[in-house]
């Protein structure tokens, strides 16, 4: 196994994940819409700084063009394929919805169509903590039912996991879906709390806290992601012959080679916490504007890192503490240099 094709490389974590691959000898050829969601600025520079690996190549173009994805992936024949892009954001789904079902669903359709075309190894594909919806059981497991999304955003994940095991079964394509959990770190995306926190302190305007800071999340450093992805690689899913072979917890598919698996820190920190850190890190307090809790946000989140630790060896150690002083430190490095 030697070259990659991932969807979403000019993102936060196809970057990263690019980076780590290319650190480990792979080929890898990106593929990126530069949709400006975000500042578009940010995502170039992450792509300049992967142009400068000769084992890197890309492509600018939407995963709705499916004409130029099959070319794209044909023509690079990768081993393995890691779908990253999507339209991403719960609360910009209220606004524009339309937007995920093309990215998400119609894009996620033309990636599994290239996979099974071009017969590769493993197709890897993210989705998010969000899926797990009204689920109050916590911590979360990939066994624990996910029917009840409260997004769109959630609900065109959730679509994806269900079109991915159909093509597993149907084509013997083994694919494994990861849901994320409030990924950060440095090179973040703009609208993540931990940015906008940020960047309200230093230049001292209010941040949005909403339900007065009683939420919780588990956060989940980039570094213990990619390395958690880059180990999955390794591990594709097989189907098995007996539904009683697969071991309690696991949620490898009885009829296809599937898997779900949760990427996080096993941990659950509360929001106002996770400010106060970031005042610490800053070395300044916020002005808070406390507000109730926005619509189709979900109280906590809290994975249970159990299955991605039996896979893999490992689960993500890295403190939030830690991990938000890092992130300090490259915001402020990165703006203090006009843009």
């Amino acid at each position: 196994m030697k070259k990659i094709l991932i969807t979403g490389t000019a993102g936060f974590i196809g970057f990263h994940l690019a980076q780590k691959l290319l650190d480990q000898g792979l080929i890898v050829h990106g593929y990126d819409g530069m949709t400006d969601y975000y500042d578009v600025t940010l995502k170039k520079e992450r792509h300049n700084i992967l142009s400068s690996n000769d084992r890197f190549s890309k492509t600018i173009a939407m995963l709705e063009d499916a004409e130029v994805f099959a070319k794209t992936a044909g023509d690079f024949e990768p081993d393995v394929i890691i779908h990253l892009a999507a339209q991403a954001g719960v609360r910009y789904s209220l606004e524009e919805p339309r937007s995920y079902i093309e990215s998400n669903v119609i894009g996620t359709f033309n990636v599994m169509e290239a996979a099974r075309e071009l017969g590769v190894q493993h197709l890897l594909m993210a989705s998010t903590s969000s899926i797990y919806g009204a689920n109050t059981q916590m911590p979360y497991a990939e066994t624990h039912k996910a029917d009840n999304p409260m997004t769109i955003y959630a609900a065109t994940k959730k679509a994806n996991e269900a079109m991915g095991h159909s093509y597993a079964h149907l084509y013997h394509l083994p694919t494994t879906m990861f849901r994320f959990f409030t990924v950060y770190g440095p090179w973040g995306r703009p609208d993540m709390a931990l940015f906008k926190f940020t960047k309200g302190i230093i230049d001292g305007t209010p941040i949005d806290i909403y339900n007065h800071g009683e939420m919780y999340r588990d956060f989940t450093y980039i570094d213990d992601l990619v390395l958690a992805i880059s180990d999955l690689i390794k591990v594709p899913p097989t189907r098995v012959d007996d539904p009683d072979q697969i071991a309690p917890g696991d949620s490898l598919s009885p009829v296809a080679p599937f898997r779900i698996v949760n990427i996080g820190n096993n941990d659950k920190v509360r929001l106002l916490d996770f400010v106060e850190t970031i005042e610490a890190a800053i070395g300044k307090k916020a002005q808070k504007r406390f507000l109730d809790m926005q619509k189709g946000e979900v109280f906590a989140t809290w994975a249970d890192a159990t299955l991605l630790e039996a896979l893999t060896g490992k689960r993500p150690q890295t403190r939030f503490e830690d991990g938000v002083s890092k992130f300090v430190q490259w915001y402020q490095e990165y703006y203090a240099t006009p843009k």
